[in-house]
């Protein structure tokens, strides 16, 4: 049984289907990425894994259970947690206090207090790297480390899932690397399946992911392990056109 499973989803806006027939799966430790042009359909799939859309067709199944309708709330005590593109942190609180919302409202939210959510946030932020940053209002950080904010909140979850969503977008290689490594050995350490959703940063992909699914107008077109999906020649096409010949 695979920790995770999306099987035949399709979800339409109006007359536009934004995901058609897509099925896939992750299993409990496992890093996949979702790779795909602007359009393709990324931001909807992780909005039906993670419950902010009910599809239409098809069905989530998390653990053996049909979640396909459960809300995003929901999904998240069970263990699915997701860190955002656009970061949103609370204005008016601290960067301590953010990271401490992820774990009062995580898999723990019915075992914990406010005194151990706290304890989770100061080791989420030694982890990511802000824990010198822990008093100060998060609307003060800087763009990358609003994203180690989010990174940070969503592991507080204590999640078996973490969702990605394009959390090296705009940062320099050296970053990217030392991001893409951080994620992998919190993911190891805490046996954390970790589903990154990628655009273009080719380079976070083969440095972290297992396997690879590409979507292309909602579909997915290709998948399997990241050194064979990297030179299937059809890859280029997908990001450059039909007129571009070879592999990536």
């Amino acid at each position: 049984m695979h920790l995770l499973e999306v099987n035949n989803v399709t979800k339409r806006f109006g007359g536009i289907t934004a995901l058609k027939n897509v099925s896939l799966y992750i299993d409990s430790g496992e890093k996949i990425a979702i790779i795909g042009p602007n359009g393709s359909g990324k931001t909807t799939l992780f909005n039906v894994i993670n419950g902010v859309y009910i599809p239409e067709d098809g069905r989530i199944i998390y653990m053996g259970r049909d979640i396909t309708k459960l809300s995003a709330h929901e999904r998240a005590k069970l263990g699915i947690a997701r860190a955002f593109q656009i970061t949103r942190p609370f204005p008016g609180l601290s960067v301590r206090e953010n990271v401490m919302i992820g774990a009062l409202f995580g898999t723990l939210s019915e075992k914990i207090n406010t005194r151990e959510a706290l304890k989770i946030a100061d080791e989420m932020l030694k982890l990511v790297g802000l824990y010198n940053k822990r008093d100060e209002l998060a609307i003060k950080l800087t763009g990358p480390e609003r994203k180690l904010l989010e990174l940070a909140r969503a592991l507080a979850m204590k999640p078996k899932i973490l969702l990605l969503d394009e959390i090296v977008a705009g940062m320099p290689p050296a970053k990217v690397d030392e991001i893409v490594d951080l994620v992998k050995n919190v993911a190891e350490r805490e046996n954390i399946a970790v589903g990154v959703m990628v655009e273009h940063v080719i380079r976070a992909v083969i440095r972290f992911a297992e396997r690879v699914y590409v979507l292309d107008r909602g579909e997915i077109v290709l998948s399997g392990k990241v050194e064979d999906v990297m030179r299937n020649p059809k890859l280029r096409e997908i990001y450059l056109g039909t007129r571009f010949k070879g592999g990536v």
